[in-house]
């Protein structure tokens, strides 16, 4: 992943829109997240021993069920991972 992250408009804080280039099957990509979705993620692939393009990238590909949109199917992951309890 990318350690240039540009923020889009919206402001500061967990809500701003954070723009992070990562690659996933040797493709690069960008993915829009707010800065919370992006701390969450850091979270959980820290706990698993692995990065948070890593992880992006076993997300992208396992799919299961979650939307087809990548920023869309991470914020669907981390809120999964907080339901079941991960993220407390």
């Amino acid at each position: 992943m990318s350690d240039a992250a540009a923020a889009l408009p919206g402001g500061g804080g967990a809500g701003a829109i954070r723009k992070r280039s990562v690659t996933i099957a040797g493709h690069r990509t960008s993915v829009s997240l707010e800065q919370a979705f992006w701390d969450a993620l850091r979270v959980i692939a820290d706990r698993r021993g692995t990065s948070v393009a890593a992880l992006i990238a076993a997300i992208d590909q396992a799919g299961g069920g979650r939307p087809a949109n990548l920023s869309s199917a991470l914020r669907v992951f981390v809120l999964e991972q907080v339901r079941g309890g991960v993220l407390r």
